[in-house]
């Protein structure tokens, strides 16, 4: 029995004879992608294909049945797939920067390391960029569990030719952070507005006489707190990492579960998934009862209404525009319909986009 033991360098070596076999197939798997990227464009195909990478997380998860921790697999795949898929053409992202905001870090959960990434200094910037093709996609906060939608991204769908491509749901955990990581140095405490107002009860128990600073990211803070030593931020995990911070105290929001919802925007939206959402802008006609008959057109067709939220029409008093989320992909023949019969009753009608509806935020991708 003892002599069939095997010895700590006897089982490192068997691993090491493991990874050279998951690099050569990483390898091989890659260039089979660029070959199906060469034969994509010789037929003017899509390159990005969420149907296809839908399908190959599912017979993963299948397969493994349990035996490597989902997370992880997940991950991990979702690491190879990007990686894979940008070998075919490079992918530019826009997002609110500067470096390792929430944005950037829902960015790198949805593309990968491997895209090219664009901080910009506000929502307006990304819908802009988008639209002009100066990047390919961007990627923008739409809504809080606890603050709820944010509005500069709802009124820049006003303003802009885009299609949403994608979303992605991300647990948010905020990190008290600053230089020495003392909460005694801490003389204010910088963030955006929303990561302030979800800490509200933490800061006003821990913090009381300390001043907040609202600043326009949680970048933006981090970076004044790398800066000075007397100033505390509240950001994200890769903030920490990007500006050479220290924790002084993790996850100080004041309710668990807190999750931002993100939209990727591009120029096209994606090929159906069969696993979709579907997002309207609408002008409801100014009369009793229009918004009712939107709302039972849905009901007759047995539509799911996701979500429903109304933004003012600047320069108009008292007039609305209606942003829905409703699930199934336009090309489903009763969506279609639905929105065939919604488009004759408003008097402003715009389809944002069909795309793969966001996983588990617990999962941390898309």
């Amino acid at each position: 029995m003892n002599e069939d033991k095997q010895t700590i360098p006897q089982v490192r070596d068997r691993i090491d004879e493991i990874d050279d076999t998951i690099l050569t197939l990483l390898r091989e798997r890659l260039a089979c992608a660029k070959t199906i990227g060469q034969l994509k464009s010789e037929t003017n195909r899509a390159k990005w294909d969420p149907k296809r990478e839908l399908e190959i997380y599912e017979r993963l998860l299948k397969d493994n049945k349990g035996g490597f921790p989902e997370r992880a697999l997940r991950s991990i795949f979702h690491e190879i797939i990007t990686t894979c898929r940008l070998s075919q053409k490079k992918t530019t992202v826009a997002y609110l920067g500067p470096e390792a905001t929430f944005t950037h870090l829902a960015g790198v959960k949805y593309f990968g390391q491997s895209a090219s990434y664009n901080a910009l200094e506000s929502i307006d910037e990304v819908f802009n960029d988008v639209e002009k093709e100066r990047v390919e996609y961007g990627i923008v906060p739409v809504e809080n569990s606890i603050e709820g939608a944010v509005f500069s991204t709802l009124d820049s769908f006003m303003k802009y030719s885009v299609k949403i491509c994608g979303e992605l749901q991300l647990a948010i955990s905020h990190n008290l952070v600053c230089q020495s990581g003392n909460i005694e140095d801490i003389q204010t405490v910088a963030s955006h507005a929303q990561p302030l107002a979800q800490c509200r009860e933490w800061l006003r128990k821990h913090l009381p006489d300390i001043p907040t600073l609202p600043v326009f990211s949680t970048g933006g803070a981090a970076q004044m707190a790398a800066n000075n030593p007397n100033i505390g931020a509240i950001a994200s995990s890769l903030a920490i990492k990007t500006y050479n911070l220290q924790v002084v105290v993790k996850g100080i929001e004041d309710y668990q579960g807190n999750t931002t919802r993100f939209l990727v925007i591009g120029r096209q939206a994606p090929v159906k998934s069969g696993n979709d959402k579907t997002s309207l802008l609408l002008g409801i006609a100014d009369r009793p009862g229009a918004l009712n008959e939107v709302l039972t057109v849905l009901s007759a067709k047995n539509i799911n209404l996701a979500k429903i939220e109304s933004r003012p029409i600047k320069g108009k008093q008292w007039r609305y525009l209606f942003f829905l989320d409703m699930i199934g992909h336009i090309e489903d023949p009763v969506i279609s319909e639905g929105c065939n019969i919604i488009k004759q009753i408003c008097p402003y009608y715009e389809w944002l986009g069909s795309y793969p509806l966001g996983d588990n935020p617990e999962l941390g991708l898309c």
